[in-house]
């Protein structure tokens, strides 16, 4: 590493760039010696303030590493002793940092206070993800903010939509794992001839507020329709064609899709606006699991499974590594035998993981938190708003308020498939609502503690006027609803409401997981009218940013939640009785 591209030495560690400030409790980055305040007398005998006690390495480092830590570029410290005939001057930052002891054994004054210490919770760089929810994620919190390095790490797509890696409102991110065998390390896992599809998918949804997070699991033999999907390379952009009634893990890699195409069936499935997504490959879970020196997980039984190599004994066990990759990816000596099964191992894992990556021994731990970063950037592929080790801590720590015990992961109701065992089928009559309680912002967690509000918008919405009847014109299409439901809706405005200016659009292009109103800053009163006669929650207004001409009506296009004109389209605040779901905080979870 080339220290940031400022022609530093090879020779010292990147975690020694980082010191802490005793003024503020925090780590800060030193990456020039102006940056650092005037040094007191040093040399290479005294230990570094915050990185350990033991007896001084070369170049006053930390004492001897265990065997095995690294002292390569992508070991735990990246550092190591200076090379044979180097004379050159150590980095200030080093000499600072040294000690009060010289080279020749003297002790000089020092012309510094003496720092006070810190707690280990102070020391710790508190901005260190974890709660976001997904593992990959909470590497990335962890950076250090070494950008030049780590951005070298993540690969990127551009998916055609480029959103700001933080913003205001729900967050959601889509989080894929492929089954590819190409890259280092995937050669032995996953099908021989699987062109890399979507064989794990978690959606995460994050509360407005960061109160509380959804990681929602969509199972891959699910059978969906794939939309159109316009895809890059090269600087060509390609639409590939939709398929209906395919296996959902085919949303990727099958005729040459990308993760942009994933993105979008699951936008279509559950109504759902995706702002990011990450994808990664088996050697995620391998060397992330390592990162954090092992993930406990819990069997109620002995599993022994040869097809993915797994054996551990009944209770709890730690894995890393192999056995963690197995421990995601077995099915066959748990549950029912199904990928369904698996999900619930790889919550349980998840759920895990991020519990190990806020403990303390991880986040006052500079070499492992350096590591985890390298770990989960090296791992990624994310889409261009996300692209860069910057934009990915902005995100992580806008994100990081969410407690893990507000973290719920639950999994997509799907029914057997009657033509096919192999494929299940959505249930719709358990999916709807539970999509619609996400799309309201309503936690899946019991533990939150605070009351659910009503999505009946804000009280700048309650200030805006109505329009009276006459004035509200609005085209009805339908995009999801029963068959006739845009003629129904049109004649009960024009008969019940007296809303004469509202016309049948026909169907919509695109079927919609929820019913959608959209309407102009100028057109904002007949909205307001609109939604108070149809029941719609804030979540279904969708503002453009134009004004519209005089005679250019609003387009409501009814989906598969429209339960009928006039009808309230409330999501629950409960979830829905049958639907899988366990708290990420739960560690009396155990594979059964």
């Amino acid at each position: 590493m080339d220290a940031q591209g400022r022609g530093r030495a090879d020779d010292f560690d990147p975690a020694d760039q980082w010191v802490f400030d005793p003024n503020t409790g925090t780590y800060e980055l030193r990456l020039d010696p102006a940056d650092a305040p005037a040094p007191g007398p040093a040399g290479p005998g005294a230990p570094a303030p915050g990185r350990g006690s033991g007896p001084a390495g070369p170049e006053g480092g930390r004492g001897a590493r265990k065997s095995g830590s690294g002292t390569g570029q992508n070991g735990s410290g990246g550092g190591g002793p200076r090379q044979n005939g180097d004379t050159r001057e150590l980095p200030a930052q080093r000499d600072r940092r040294a000690g009060s002891r010289s080279a020749t054994g003297g002790t000089p004054p020092s012309r510094r206070k003496p720092k006070p210490k810190k707690s280990a919770k102070k020391k710790a760089l508190y901005w260190t993800s974890g709660a976001l929810g997904f593992v990959l994620v909470a590497g990335c919190g962890g950076a250090f903010y070494l950008y030049q390095q780590l951005n070298g790490n993540i690969s990127k797509v551009d998916v055609g939509k480029e959103n700001p890696a933080v913003k205001d409102g729900p967050v959601n991110i889509l989080i894929i794992g492929t089954d590819a065998r190409s890259g280092k390390g995937n050669e032995g896992y996953g099908d021989a001839g699987s062109v890399g599809h979507a064989d794990t998918t978690i959606l995460m949804h994050v509360s407005k507020d960061r109160s509380n997070a959804t990681a929602l699991s969509i199972p891959r033999d699910m059978i969906t329709d794939i939309p159109d999907c316009p895809t890059k390379k090269n600087g060509t952009t390609k639409t590939i064609p939709g398929e209906r009634n395919v296996r959902f893990n085919t949303s990727l890699g099958q005729e040459d899709r990308d993760p942009g195409c994933t993105w979008r069936t699951v936008e279509k499935m559950t109504g759902l606006s995706i702002d990011h997504f990450m994808m990664a490959d088996f050697n995620a879970v391998k060397e992330l699991s390592e990162a954090v020196d092992g993930v406990e997980v819990c069997a109620a039984k002995p599993i022994d499974d040869p097809k993915s190599h797994l054996h551990l004994p009944a209770g709890k066990s730690v894995v890393k590594g192999e056995q963690a990759l197995a421990f995601v990816r077995t099915r066959h000596s748990v549950g029912t035998g199904s990928d369904l099964s698996r999900i619930k191992l790889q919550q349980q894992f998840i759920g895990s993981m991020i519990r190990k990556m806020k403990s303390g021994d991880t986040l006052t731990s500079v070499p492992k938190l350096y590591d985890l970063a390298q770990a989960a950037t090296k791992a990624l592929t994310v889409d261009t708003g996300i692209g860069s080790a910057g934009k990915l801590v902005d995100l992580a720590k806008d994100l990081s308020r969410v407690d893990i015990k507000n973290i719920t992961f639950a999994t997509v109701p799907v029914l057997d498939n009657p033509k096919d065992r192999a494929t299940v089928v959505l249930d719709e009559a358990k999916a709807a609502p539970l999509f619609q309680m996400i799309r309201a912002d309503h936690s899946l967690s019991k533990t939150d503690g605070k009351d659910e509000k009503k999505d009946k918008g804000t009280s700048d919405d309650k200030q805006v006027p109505k329009a009276p009847a006459d004035k509200v014109r609005v085209d009805v299409s339908n995009g999801g609803g029963p068959i006739g439901a845009a003629q129904e809706t049109v004649d009960w405005l024009q008969n019940s409401k007296a809303a004469k200016l509202s016309t049948n659009a026909g169907n919509a292009p695109t079927k919609l997981a929820a019913t959608r109103l959209e309407y102009a800053p100028n057109q904002a009163d007949q909205a307001a009218t609109l939604a108070d006669w149809m029941g719609l929650p804030k979540s279904a207004l969708k503002k453009t940013t134009a004004d519209a001409g005089p005679k250019v009506p609003m387009k409501l296009i009814l989906g598969k939640d429209f339960q009928g004109p006039g009808k309230s389209i409330e999501a629950p605040t409960k979830t829905p009785d049958g639907v899988q779901n366990v708290n990420a905080d739960d560690k009396n979870i155990c594979a059964k």
